[in-house]
């Protein structure tokens, strides 16, 4: 049996949204609702934050959760990931963002039971996108897939790009959880950034660029990522 660990890399200080993490929402903050729903979802072996602060290291050690503090600084969520799991017994890890306090449990379910297919080496979430303006938004990072579901692109850009518009093309937005086997994650951290990563500022790409593929599922969206004051409020909404 694969041991399966969930991890939630969490820096104090968003650039957006400073300390966003440790905002409450309802009587939680938002870290502690994305690590206990994580928990609740009943899926991992290991659930862990993984941190470079002391507030959120306390913040989830004091109510009883796993957290790990970053010993480097770190660009990536990946980065910091994969120092914390050097030394780890894990054989696949689960990266889900700090910033999702309504995690469930069906989307993470989807994209572990990929790694039944011993060939996946890395694999994330998409869901379908219809909204025109948020289509053309380079904050929504599109993913143009194969038949397999397998990533040929990402990019801020519209992607496909509809020239010929008899074409029905299904568009699908990239949700930020990734699932790795435990190796995969440790090469990505230890390889440059690549071109493509570096001009889309798209982290995923230096596996494509690597000649990695990475398996993508179709899920219904997790609920609110928290990046700025408006979307707290959304969540409380939602909560």
């Amino acid at each position: 049996m694969s041991k399966i660990g969930a991890f939630i890399p969490a820096r104090y200080a968003a650039t957006r949204f400073p300390a966003k993490l440790m905002q409450l929402l309802g009587d939680k903050s938002v870290i502690r609702h994305t690590y206990d729903n994580t928990v609740a979802t009943g899926l991992f072996d290991e659930v862990y934050v993984v941190t470079d602060s002391d507030i959120i290291f306390k913040e989830i050690t004091n109510n009883g959760g796993k957290a790990i503090m970053s010993k480097k600084e770190h660009e990536s969520g990946s980065d910091r990931i994969a120092e914390a799991i050097e030394d780890l017994d894990i054989d696949i890890v689960v990266n889900v963002q700090g910033d999702e306090p309504f995690v469930k449990r069906e989307p993470l379910e989807k994209v572990i039971a990929v790694f039944k297919d011993e060939k996946v080496q890395v694999a994330s979430l998409m869901q379908v996108l219809s909204n025109e303006a948020l289509i053309a938004d380079p904050n929504y990072v599109k993913v143009a897939v194969d038949k397999n579901s397998n990533a040929l692109f990402f990019s801020r850009s519209i992607i496909p790009y509809p020239r010929n518009t008899d074409t029905p093309i299904t568009y699908y937005e990239h949700i930020g959880v990734y699932a790795f086997k435990k190796q995969a994650l440790l090469n990505f951290t230890s390889w440059p950034m690549t071109p493509l990563e570096a001009a889309e500022k798209i982290e995923c790409l230096r596996y494509l660029e690597n000649g990695v593929s990475i398996k993508m599922v179709v899920t219904q969206y997790m609920g609110v990522e928290i990046d700025t004051p408006e979307d707290l409020i959304k969540a409380a909404k939602l909560l």
